[in-house]
C-alpha cells in the first residue's frame, strides 16, 4: 500500500473512530427484516433513517441497527422499547398486536380497493392514521414514528394445490399472525389457522407443520418461500400496517432540535420503505423471481367476490364482538377514509 492511500485511511479511520466518541445519544433500531436496503421496506427505512441522523447531527447520534429479529420476536421487542431497553422498532401488525389489539381493524378482506388508496390511509399523517397512531400512543405509552403498509397486498402460498375458488381452501392449515381477526379471516374460507411468530414460519413451512401462510409478495419474496412452497395465488385480501415506534420518554428527553430531527428522518425513511416496496413489486425480484419457481395464478374476480362474501361477515363480527364500540368506530372511521380516497381515483 502507498504512503498516501495508507494515511488516507489511516485519516478514515481516526474520523470514524472521532464519530464514535463525538456520539453522545445512541438509538437503537431494530426491525424483523433483512438489512439489505434493497431486500425489504424495513431494511430501506433502517438504512435511511441511520443515514439522516448521524449525518445531521455530526455524529452526535448514533443509530444501531438490529435486523432480521436479532433482539427477539416481534412483541418481545415492543415490550423491550416500553421498557426503555431499546430505544425504537420497526413491528408488523402481528407484534403491535399484542400490545394494542386494535389493530386488528385493518384486516377486514379486501377493504382497500388498491395499493394507492392504501398509501393514503395507512399513514400517520391521513385523517384515520391521526387517529389511529393517537389511540395507540395513549394506551401503549410508545411515540409513533411512522406508519405503512406493510409490503402490499396479501396473496396465499401453499404446498398442496392452486387455490382459485374458495372450495379449494377446505382443510389447509394456514400460519397467520398471532392476531385473532387474521384467524377469523382464514377460518371463515374453510382453512385452519395456525397463529405462529414470523421467526418460526421458514421451518414450519419447510417440515409440514403448516401447508401454506398469506403476505405481500416483497415479503415471500425476500424470506424465499418459494424454497418451502409450490403454488402461489393472487388473492389481494389484505394489507396489513407496519408500525414504527419509539420509547415515549427517550423521545421526551430529546432536545426539539433532536426531535424535529428524528421525526423528519423517520418520515423521509418511511416514504423510502413505502417506494421500495413497490420498486420490489415491479421488479424482477418480486412476482417475476417467484414465478420462476412456483406456479402462479391469478383469482378470478367473480370468486374473490365470494371470498369477500364468506371472510367480511366474520372478521366485522369478531371486532364487534371482541373490542365493542370502540373496535366498531375505529373500524367505521378506517372505512370512511378508505371510501373517502377512493372518491379520489
Amino acid at each position: 500500500m502507498s504512503f498516501m492511500k495508507f494515511a488516507a485511511t489511516t485519516l478514515a479511520a481516526a474520523c470514524i473512530a472521532l464519530q464514535a466518541q463525538a456520539a453522545d445519544i445512541t438509538i437503537r433500531l431494530a426491525h424483523l427484516n433483512p438489512e439489505d436496503p434493497f431486500g425489504s421496506h424495513s431494511g430501506a427505512m433502517a438504512a435511511v433513517f441511520k443515514s439522516i441522523v448521524e449525518s445531521n447531527s455530526g455524529g452526535r447520534i448514533e443509530v444501531q441497527l438490529f435486523p432480521n429479529g436479532q433482539l427477539g420476536k416481534d412483541n418481545e421487542v415492543i415490550d423491550q422499547v416500553r421498557n426503555g431497553l431499546v430505544e425504537s422498532v420497526i413491528s408488523s401488525s402481528g407484534g403491535i398486536a399484542q400490545h394494542y389489539p386494535l389493530v386488528g381493524v385493518f384486516d377486514i378482506p379486501f377493504a382497500f380497493p388498491n395499493i394507492g388508496v392504501a398509501s393514503k390511509v395507512i399513514t400517520k399523517d391521513s385523517s384515520f392514521g391521526k387517529k389511529f397512531t393517537a389511540d395507540l400512543e395513549a394506551k401503549t405509552g410508545l411515540k409513533v414514528l411512522g406508519l405503512l403498509d406493510s409490503g402490499g397486498f396479501f396473496e396465499f402460498t401453499n404446498s398442496k394445490k392452486p387455490i382459485k375458488t374458495v372450495e379449494d381452501m377446505a382443510g389447509l392449515r394456514i400460519r397467520t399472525m398471532t392476531v385473532p381477526t387474521q384467524e377469523a379471516l382464514v377460518n371463515s374460507l374453510g382453512a385452519n389457522a395456525t397463529p405462529m411468530p414470523w421467526a418460526e414460519l421458514y421451518t414450519a413451512l419447510q417440515t409440514g407443520v403448516v401447508d401454506g401462510e398469506m403476505n405481500p409478495v416483497p415479503i415471500i419474496a425476500f424470506a424465499k418461500f418459494d424454497e418451502v412452497q409450490k403454488y402461489l395465488s393472487l388473492t389481494n385480501h389484505l394489507i396489513t400496517p407496519y408500525v414504527w415506534t419509539m420509547n415515549e420518554d427517550f423521545y421526551k428527553g430529546l432536545s426539539p432540535e433532536d426531535q424535529y430531527l428524528i421525526s423528519w428522518a423517520a418520515d423521509v425513511a418511511t416514504d423510502a420503505g413505502r417506494s421500495m416496496s413497490r420498486v420490489i413489486e415491479a421488479s424482477d425480484k418480486g412476482l417475476p423471481a417467484l414465478a420462476a419457481k412456483m406456479e402462479v395464478n391469478a383469482v378470478d374476480p367473480a370468486e374473490l367476490e365470494k371470498f369477500a362474501a364468506a371472510s367480511q361477515p366474520a372478521v366485522r363480527a369478531l371486532i364487534e364482538e371482541k373490542f365493542g364500540a370502540e373496535g366498531t368506530e375505529m373500524l367505521d372511521a378506517m372505512m370512511t377514509s378508505i371510501n373517502e380516497e377512493k372518491a379520489d381515483f
